[in-house]
């Protein structure tokens, strides 16, 4: 989120998953594992080479971004920034390519999930 910003709960996480599986769906990648914390998200994505990655993350924030200030509009008083944003504009993306998908996944199921 903005400034690290704690603002996702478990109903908004759970409502972002499938967000983000619906947007990937739509650009033919795979959504392996999904979890996320108050203030940031983990996604393990299985994607073709001829999927831009920065492409795909701006569509993935900017339409969860969207449907969660139209499903929780009290939140937007926690957004910080002029623009009332809710993702800072950097990410970080990680290759995996020889580690084991459950390794992986298993350190994604293992983050701390807000209560």
């Amino acid at each position: 989120t903005k400034y690290r910003g704690k603002v996702l709960s478990r109903a908004m996480l759970r409502d972002m998953e499938k967000i983000m599986r619906d947007v990937c769906t739509i650009q033919d990648v795979t959504l392996a594992e999904f979890n996320g914390e108050t203030d940031h998200v983990h996604l393990l994505v299985e994607y073709p080479p001829t999927v831009q990655l920065s492409k795909l993350i701006n569509s993935l924030k900017g339409v969860s971004s969207r449907r969660l200030r139209k499903r929780y509009p009290q939140i937007k008083t926690h957004w910080i920034g002029k623009k009332g944003q809710l993702w800072s504009p950097s990410y970080f993306a990680g290759s995996v390519g020889g580690a084991p998908i459950e390794v992986l996944k298993r350190y994604i199921e293992q983050q701390q999930a807000p209560h």
